[in-house]
C-alpha cells in the first residue's frame, strides 16, 4: 500500500494544457475518484501517475518515492483499462499469470495468486476459457484479476465499467467497492459518471479544463459545492440555476425571483453582517436542487417555501419518483423531483413550492459560491 501525491503537476501537449498545476494528496488505502466531462484532464492525470505520459512540470510521488522518471513497470502500480486489453490468444489463467511470469515469479506462487484472485472474483470456472468466450462483465473481472495478482501498491482504473450495461454496472460497482475493502489498498478511479463517483469514492476530485475544481467526500461535495460547475455537475438531475436581483422590501434586504421576494434576513441569515448583506452589488445566481421543489399536495411539514407558478413541459415516471420539467415566463426552464403519487399532466400550470432553506448563492461573474 502507498499514498500518492501530485505536486504542481502540469501536462502540455504543444499549446494545449491538459492538466494545469494539479496539487492533490491521496491517502494510503483511500478510494479516490477523478470525475469530470470528457477532456477535463482526469485520464491524463491517471496516465501521468502510471508513467504512460511524461510530466511537463511538477512531480508525482508514490509513497516516499518520486516516480517522474520511472518506467510504468517500476512504479508498483496495476492498471485496469476501459477496453480491458486482454490477450485474445491466451486463456483467462494465462492472461492473469502473464505479468507474474515476466517478473520471474515461480510457478507455485503464480498458481496460488491466480487461484486466489479468481476465487475472490468468482471466475474460477472460467480460467481455461478464451476472452472471446466471455461476457463483458466476465472480461471486466478478468482484467481486475490480472491487476490483483500483481499485489500492487496502487490500483489505477480508467472507466472500467463503461462497456457494461446498466445492470452489470451496478453489480460491478459493488464488487469493486468490496474489493477495495478486502484489499485495503489505494484505488484511484477515473469516470465521467458522477453516480459511479458518488457511490464508490471515499473522496471525489472534480476536474474541468485540466484544473482541479474541488476535492471532498461525496456528501460534502453534494451539499457544499464551491462553484457553479461543481454544483451543476454533481447531482442527477442537475441543480437548477436562476439569475436573481438584490432589492429591498420595507427596508429589508431581499432576493427578487420573478414576482417573488425572498427575505435574506429570514431565510439566508448567514449573509447578513452588521445589518447589511455580504454580497452587496454583486451579480447573483441562485441554485436549488430538484428534490427541494415540491408538488403542493406532497409538501413535508415545517418546510418554509415560496410558490412559483410554472407549466409542465414533460414528465418522466421513474417508479419511485417523478422527474418533472417545468417552465415559467420569468425563470425559464427548471426540473423538479415529485412524489410519485402526485397527479400531474403535460401542459398543466400549477404553483410548485421551493424550499427556501435549501437555496445556494453564487457570484455570477466569478462563478464561485458565496459563503
Amino acid at each position: 500500500m502507498a499514498s500518492v501525491t501530485f505536486e504542481q503537476v502540469t501536462k502540455r501537449f504543444d499549446d494545449f494544457v491538459a492538466v494545469n498545476n494539479l496539487n492533490l494528496a491521496i491517502e494510503d488505502g483511500e478510494f479516490l475518484v477523478f470525475v469530470g466531462p470528457s477532456g477535463c484532464g482526469k485520464t491524463t492525470s491517471l496516465r501521468l501517475l502510471a508513467g504512460l505520459e511524461s510530466i511537463t512540470d511538477g512531480q508525482i510521488c508514490i509513497g516516499d518515492r518520486r516516480v517522474n522518471h520511472l518506467s510504468p513497470k517500476d512504479r508498483d502500480i496495476a492498471m485496469v483499462f476501459q477496453s480491458y486489453a486482454l490477450y485474445p490468444h491466451m486463456s483467462v489463467y494465462e492472461n492473469m499469470a502473464f505479468s507474474l511470469q515476466l517478473q520471474g515469479v515461480n510457478q507455485t506462487e503464480i498458481n496460488k495468486r491466480v487461484q486466489s484472485a479468481a476465487a475472490q472474483l468468482g471466475i474460477e470456472r472460467l480460467l481455461q476459457r478464451k476472452p472471446k468466450e466471455l461476457s463483458g462483465g466476465q472480461r471486466q473481472r478478468v482484467a481486475v484479476g490480472r491487476a490483483i495478482v500483481r499485489k500492487p501498491a496502487v490500483f489505477l482504473m480508467d472507466e472500467p465499467l463503461s462497456n457494461l450495461d446498466a445492470k452489470l454496472r451496478v453489480q460491478a460497482r459493488k464488487e469493486i467497492s468490496k474489493l477495495h475493502q478486502d484489499l485495503n489498498t489505494t484505488f484511484i478511479y477515473v469516470t465521467h459518471d458522477q453516480v459511479e463517483a458518488m457511490t464508490m469514492g471515499d473522496r471525489i476530485a472534480v476536474m474541468k479544463d485540466g484544473i482541479l475544481q474541488q476535492v471532498d467526500s461525496p456528501g460534502n461535495l453534494y451539499n457544499n459545492p464551491n462553484n457553479l460547475f461543481v454544483a451543476g455537475f454533481i447531482g442527477s438531475p442537475a441543480m437548477n440555476f436562476f439569475d436573481v436581483e438584490q432589492t429591498t422590501n420595507e427596508g429589508e434586504p431581499c432576493l427578487k425571483l420573478g414576482e417573488n421576494l425572498i427575505s435574506i434576513q429570514k431565510y439566508l441569515p448567514q449573509f447578513i453582517v452588521d445589518g447589511g448583506v455580504t454580497f452587496k452589488d454583486r451579480p447573483l445566481t441562485l441554485g436549488i436542487r430538484p428534490e427541494d421543489i415540491y408538488h403542493p399536495q406532497y409538501l413535508p411539514p415545517d418546510i418554509p417555501t415560496v410558490a412559483v407558478q410554472a407549466t409542465i413541459n414533460m414528465i418522466e415516471m421513474m417508479g419511485n419518483e417523478l422527474i418533472v420539467y417545468l417552465t415559467t415566463a420569468e425563470q425559464g426552464e427548471f426540473v423538479a423531483r415529485f412524489d410519485p403519487r402526485a397527479t400531474v399532466k403535460q401542459g398543466e400550470t400549477l404553483d410548485v413550492l421551493w424550499n427556501v432553506q435549501r437555496l445556494y448563492l453564487f457570484d455570477r461573474e466569478m462563478e464561485t459560491v458565496i459563503a
